[in-house]
């Protein structure tokens, strides 16, 4: 299983390396990227509203004239997803799924909580932990993709790490917002030792904006 996710991933890295190396600069291109350059400008410099419509605009015409350069994107990460998933969960059994769109509302009800590994180019999570039932005593939860906006309400009563990263949006940690390019954030609560259940989360996105509460 190992060997054949290893040689998926690399399969899929080099069409969309393939893809990137041909002639994809074009006038709205190069418009794209200035605007997504002033959005990431304009949000480190505290214009949030405008910042963020700037990248949306920025992506839209990225969008609608390179539509190889996004697939050649999404085949990347999906690569990089292929080429992780094993080594990011310790145990066997955990769930994979993959899709272009997802949302997951765990948020309003109790929900049963599994080792997963998600990977979608359009997602939407809300995950609030005190409403987790685990199975397992260490649950492992990934989203990795090429969009995605992600919210998670951690309780004290589990051990949890965080690990989080965007190329292009923002990191909000209990209050603390880091916004812009290549944010990442590293976090293990203090009972994580400890505790009788640990819950890891783990997410990657080129474009998202992540939210953590402590509650």
């Amino acid at each position: 299983m190992g060997k054949r996710n290893r040689i998926i991933a690399i399969g899929l890295i080099c069409i969309g390396m393939l893809m990137l190396s041909g002639e994809w600069v074009s006038f709205f291109t190069l418009v794209a990227l200035l605007l997504l350059l002033l959005g990431i400008y304009k949000i480190r410099n505290g214009d949030i509203k405008k910042g963020y419509t700037f990248l949306g605009i920025g992506a839209v015409l990225i969008l609608l004239d390179n539509l190889i350069l996004v697939v050649a994107i999404s085949l990347i990460s999906l690569g990089l997803f292929y080429g992780k998933s094993r080594k990011m969960q310790p145990n066997e059994g955990f769930i994979q799924k993959m899709s272009f769109m997802s949302n997951f509302d765990w948020d309003q009800s109790p929900w049963v909580m599994k080792s997963i590994s998600v990977w979608h180019v359009l997602g939407e999570s809300d995950l609030d932990l005190s409403l987790g039932m685990p199975e397992e005593r260490e649950t492992v939860i990934v989203f990795h993709g090429v969009m995605g906006d992600i919210d998670v309400d951690i309780p004290d009563y589990y051990g949890v790490e965080i690990e989080a990263f965007v190329l292009f949006g923002s990191i909000d940690f209990d209050g603390k917002k880091d916004s812009g390019m290549m944010n990442r954030l590293t976090w293990r609560s203090a009972n994580y030792d400890d505790a009788d259940y640990k819950v890891k989360v783990i997410v990657s996105y080129i474009v998202g904006d992540i939210d953590i509460r402590l509650i």
